[in-house]
């Protein structure tokens, strides 16, 4: 029996994220996201690329790619951060995890390849060997109310272990005497949530063990309603290579330090944070019970001029039409917008409606 049958009796419904085969739902998408609140969502993240970095030199090495503080971790840790490109441009927003004697760092899907060529040009192999170990390690997701009892009982760690663990942090376990898996807390949906990462050879084993222990099985889409109303940008859909980090909030997402040592893009970074600021950044919007807006969806303030344009959508159960989109600095949180779909919906009296702008995450209410 799948994974999808043991919930609605359906196959699982499979899209393309980056190339990469992906479950967009397993026919019932509010059921899905609704696991948040009243179970914990199972989700499979091994879309997300992995690169494993070992030798003394890793943390030095990295430290030099990224916004953050790598040096600065301790095994058993890890954090949020971005690599740019020379002009302080998002390059990948990478999650670093440190081990005694590697680095995982784990990025989406469509920055993956952007990731890869930053470390094969400046992370010399001799010195820091690397490796790609996306398809050799999976990654198990298990999100909400019941996350900490469901991970608990399918890795062994305990209770009080996984709540000790701090933003991504993690511990590993042992499923068995030849098999080991690493478990991260992640605050990526503004819930309590997990992530294990797995060998692929035990990765359908731990999969079933989390059904059984009363997870949901949940697709791309409910994971992005969810995403959205955290305010956590995607690379590719919310942030790419135009972007700059403070216009992606990620001084607000701890993945940016000011104090460390120099690395590709310091200079834009650094100057914004010193001595200016970013002219627009990734807001909310939402639209009522509307229909999600269309990405690209332009937003026009009450002169009729346009200051943002939209990002990700999602019609939210908890809060209706919802989106990320980037805006003009000076529109405040508060402040109502028009929303204009692009042609050919434009002459469609229909396609533009009203939104109220929110700073990110949305509220809980």
């Amino acid at each position: 029996m799948t994974a999808g049958s043991i919930v609605t009796g359906t196959f699982p419904s499979v899209g393309d994220v980056g190339g990469h085969s992906v479950v967009m739902h397993y026919g019932h998408i509010a059921g899905e996201y609704a696991a948040l609140r009243t179970s914990a969502m199972l989700v499979d993240r091994s879309a997300r690329g992995r690169v494993r970095i070992a030798g003394d030199k890793a943390p030095e090495l990295v430290t030099g790619l990224v916004t953050n503080d790598v040096i600065a971790l301790q095994p058993g840790h890890g954090q949020y951060a971005a690599a740019l490109n020379p002009k302080g441009k998002i390059v990948a927003d990478v999650r670093i995890f440190r081990f005694d004697e590697h680095l995982l760092i784990d990025t989406p899907p469509r920055a993956h390849a952007g990731w890869l060529a930053l470390v094969r040009k400046y992370v010399n192999p001799r010195l820091a060997p690397y490796r790609d170990e996306s398809s050799a390690i999976r990654d198990l997701g298990v999100f909400g109310l019941q996350s900490r009892r469901i991970v608990s009982e399918i890795t062994g760690l305990t209770g009080d272990v996984l709540a000790s663990l701090g933003p991504y942090a993690h511990a590993r376990a042992l499923l068995d005497a030849e098999t080991s898996v690493d478990v991260a807390r992640v605050p990526d949906l503004e819930l309590e949530g997990y992530e294990v990462f797995v060998p692929q050879s035990a990765y359908a084993g731990l999969w079933q063990r989390a059904l059984v222990a009363g997870a949901i099985p949940a697709g791309l889409l409910a994971w992005e309603i969810a995403r959205v109303e955290a305010g956590r940008p995607e690379w590719g859909l919310d942030i790419d290579e135009s972007t700059i980090p403070q216009e992606a909030n990620l001084d607000e997402l701890h993945a940016i330090s000011y104090t460390k040592g120099c690395y590709v893009g310091q200079e834009v970074v650094a100057r914004v944070h010193f001595r200016g600021h970013v002219n627009r950044h990734l807001r909310g919007i939402r639209c009522g019970h509307h229909e999600p807006p269309p990405e690209h969806a332009a937003l026009l303030d009450e002169a009729g001029k346009q200051v943002g344009d939209v990002r990700t959508s999602a019609l939210s159960p908890r809060l209706g039409a919802i989106a990320l989109a980037m805006v003009r600095r000076e529109v405040a949180p508060g402040a109502t917008l028009r929303v204009q779909s692009p042609p050919p919906a434009s002459p469609d009296p229909h396609a533009e409606v009203q939104a109220e702008l929110f700073a990110l995450p949305f509220p809980l209410d």
